[in-house]
């Protein structure tokens, strides 16, 4: 059993390790165990990162798109370097996402208003990918953004998509409504799975939720503040679970 952890150890902080920097702190045991847990159930072969994203309201896993490598990248090495480490789900809108990321909510009081922040360092120049079919539907991870020209995504915070299902009605409205233009492929999608088609080719997707769903329902319906911040706090914390060799 210590082999096993000294293993999965490694697979937490290969990058970190390579580089001769320790893990940002030690791991608890429940989160030790939620490493061990949730790493055998990955695909190791589909050469993809995985991350853990362990919260108040239960646990979520995600794997990040090699089709957005500047993304991947980023969010990688800041979860590797703790950056989201007690960090809050700041904004909730439910049938629609989650957001956060925001390095100002760490130590937060409860009336501050929060979703301005960003980590030293630049935006991430945008990464659409609706020409290799990532589209923003339900469970996807995606870069929130400001009102920059470019379309420059933030380089911390994030959102996961919690839109249900569409009824084939509801967006042939909404599409019309907003003027969208959306192909067969993603009209099936949202009304398969669900989604929000109005941001795609305005936000960076790069990533998509692979348990966890009913976690994002519930961080989606808790009780929110005007603002749609929680009411009550909602922390993370994330976990590099598999790093694909020669990355």
């Amino acid at each position: 059993m210590r082999t096993l952890f000294v293993i999965l150890l490694w697979i937490v902080t290969v990058h970190a390790t390579q580089a001769g920097d320790p893990p940002f702190r030690k791991f608890s045991k429940a989160e030790r165990a939620a490493i061990r847990k949730y790493s055998k159930q990955v695909d190791r072969k589909d050469g993809r990162y995985h991350v853990l994203i362990m919260t108040d309201a239960g646990d979520m896993v995600v794997k990040l798109f090699n089709e957005t490598p500047l993304h991947r990248d980023n969010f990688v090495a800041k979860v590797e370097a703790g950056l989201y480490d007690s960090l809050l789900f700041h904004r909730v809108i439910n049938n629609f996402m989650i957001q956060g990321g925001d390095p100002a909510s760490r130590r937060a009081t409860a009336q501050q208003q929060l979703g301005g922040g960003s980590a030293p360092g630049d935006r991430i120049p945008a990464e659409f990918r609706t020409d290799q079919h990532i589209y923003h539907k339900r469970g996807a991870l995606a870069a929130a953004r400001d009102n920059n020209p470019q379309k420059a995504s933030s380089n911390c915070q994030f959102y996961i998509v919690q839109r249900k299902p569409w009824r084939a009605t509801e967006i042939d409205s909404t599409v019309n409504f907003r003027r969208l233009r959306i192909n067969e492929e993603q009209r099936a999608l949202y009304i398969k799975e669900g989604g929000t088609p109005h941001l795609d080719g305005g936000y960076t997707v790069f990533g998509e939720l692979e348990s966890g769903f009913d976690v994002l329902d519930r961080i989606a319906t808790t009780k929110t503040a005007p603002g749609d911040r929680p009411v009550q706090d909602i922390r993370m914390r994330m976990f590099i679970l598999y790093a694909p060799k020669g990355r």
